[in-house]
């Protein structure tokens, strides 16, 4: 897949393409739905299928702080479209700039002279230009005029509810792992680098992979069975995502995994952690001796998951 940053870089392919225009958080199956009815108009059309993204995302840009957590990261999306077959991604950066160019002036500038346009599909409610000032029926009308097609994305439900990257997180943040696994597709993720942490919980007994989370917060808090792939090994475990209440810390949010069976060095690795079940929320305890008795607690649960033993013999 062919990854281009910014509309500087940004060359017509020769043959055109078809496309279309997102944030795209999470790749969930409503966005697979659209990605698949592009690669078949990409074949029929025998063109290559294209895939706009912003950065940041425009709410991100507009209002920072009430702007909705992020499902994935830019590399976690751009590695899942990927592997939904898409063969290029625009990535543009919503700076004033873009914010300021008109509807107009971004369909010549992005869709025809940077695109080559042939195709395209976008929700019937899709607001684009300065103000939002273009809509759906304004593309119409600007392909009629320029040869290319604008196609409205069909909405993808499950049990006759909507999906969409605002109701998987909600249901992540309520501990809904089930539902938010089916609206994407797939057991949820997050991934990182493995960080030196203040190693308290290895002076507690069980120690944690500390995985940077290179976001303001994440989607979920709390206690969970996760497991994680490691140099094609799959290990089971248990994980920690929030604020770490009962320690001092820096306020910002953690994730810290505890792998069973596993003592090798992961430092320095990029890990990604499945998340398959949650536990518990995540809560203060009165001292470091009642965090402890959780942990050990959080881990037989964790062993009698993926080791399939009963609590009482561990």
């Amino acid at each position: 897949m062919q990854l281009v940053r910014g509309l500087h870089n940004l060359s017509p392919l020769p043959q055109g393409c078809v496309a279309t225009i997102g944030n795209f958080d999470g790749v969930h199956l409503g966005h697979q739905a659209i990605l698949a009815r592009l690669h078949e108009r990409a074949i029929e059309l025998r063109v290559p299928s294209c895939v706009v993204i912003f950065e940041p995302q425009p709410r991100e840009y507009f209002a920072p702080e009430q702007a909705p957590v992020r499902l994935t990261r830019l590399r976690e999306k751009l590695e899942l479209l990927s592997r939904a077959g898409v063969d290029r991604v625009v990535c543009l950066a919503f700076n004033r700039r873009l914010r300021e160019l008109s509807a107009r002036a971004f369909i010549d500038q992005v869709l025809i002279q940077g695109l080559g346009i042939k195709h395209l599909e976008v929700g019937d409610d899709f607001r684009f230009g300065c103000d939002r000032a273009g809509d759906f029926d304004f593309l119409v009308d600007a392909g009629r005029i320029n040869g290319f097609t604008v196609e409205a994305a069909t909405t993808v439900e499950l049990d006759g509810m909507r999906i969409s990257s605002t109701r998987i997180r909600e249901a992540l943040a309520s501990g809904d792992l089930s539902l938010a696994n089916r609206m994407l597709g797939r057991p949820y993720t997050l991934s990182g680098r493995v960080l030196h942490g203040q190693k308290l919980a290895r002076q507690l007994g069980w120690p944690t992979a500390n995985v940077q989370l290179k976001r303001r917060l994440p989607p979920m808090k709390g206690v969970y069975l996760v497991n994680v792939d490691i140099h094609g090994q799959i290990r089971g475990g248990v994980a920690n995502i929030g604020l770490r209440p009962t320690v001092k810390g820096d306020g910002r949010p953690h994730l810290e995994v505890h792998l069973l069976e596993y003592a090798g060095d992961l430092y320095g690795q990029h890990l990604t952690v499945v998340f398959h079940r949650k536990l518990r929320d995540e809560q203060r305890f009165a001292s470091l001796e009642a965090l402890k008795a959780a942990i050990d607690a959080d881990v037989a649960a964790a062993r009698a998951y993926w080791l399939g033993q009963p609590l009482d013999e561990i």
